[in-house]
């Protein structure tokens, strides 16, 4: 176990965070104000549910926070949690259910990792295009949304993809996440709605 991972490790735990991920988010947030304004958070493959806490600290009791994962998570007071895969249509009828628009999506979406790296980075990228295609439903004009993306050959591709959508688009790697990891961060800013450029 590396040192940084021992500090945000240790860290998540001793402030009652599910994840290291919350400080990714944190950062993120800071950096690119994500959060500002917003009254309607989707958290797309949400497990363990860092990211829901750090949106709960956001949002207070005022807005909307809906978490979907494959995996069941332990309840968080005030957040909506829809057990199911991304890439099942029923899953966006579910939210739909819940509320027809929000302000940010946040998609931290990594496959079970096999260790053959082309395989492991277009099930991921898949993961993106689908978080991707379900923000372009829901979000309010002007938007937001946070994208885990890993760097290879399909990499700048879904960039371009995204950068059709949102009037400012950005990258990022928070420093939470391992340096050895491929992980980089999309944020997208200011959907431009459903209008093609």
């Amino acid at each position: 176990m590396s040192r940084k991972k021992d500090y945000y490790y240790f860290k998540a735990r001793k402030e009652g965070y599910r994840s290291r991920a919350a400080y990714k988010l944190k950062e993120i947030a800071a950096r690119f104000g994500i959060f500002k304004g917003v009254k309607a958070v989707l958290d797309l493959c949400c497990s363990p549910g860092g990211w829901l806490q750090v949106a709960k600290e956001y949002l207070g009791n005022d807005g909307v926070i809906i978490g979907v994962d494959l995996s069941e998570i332990e309840s968080i007071n005030g957040v909506i949690f829809i057990k199911g895969d991304i890439r099942n249509e029923k899953i966006l009828n579910e939210i739909l259910e819940v509320t027809d628009k929000v302000d940010l999506v946040l998609s931290d979406c990594s496959p079970k990792v096999s260790g053959i790296w082309s395989l492991d980075h277009e099930r991921q990228l898949q993961l993106a295009r689908e978080s991707l295609s379900i923000a372009k439903k829901l979000l309010r004009k002007d938007g937001n949304l946070v994208l885990k993306v890993f760097q290879g050959a399909e990499y700048e591709s879904l960039l371009n993809e995204v950068r059709l959508y949102f009037k400012k688009v950005y990258t990022t790697k928070p420093s939470a996440s391992r340096k050895q990891s491929a992980e980089i961060y999309v944020v997208a800013k200011y959907f431009k709605g459903r209008e093609e450029p």
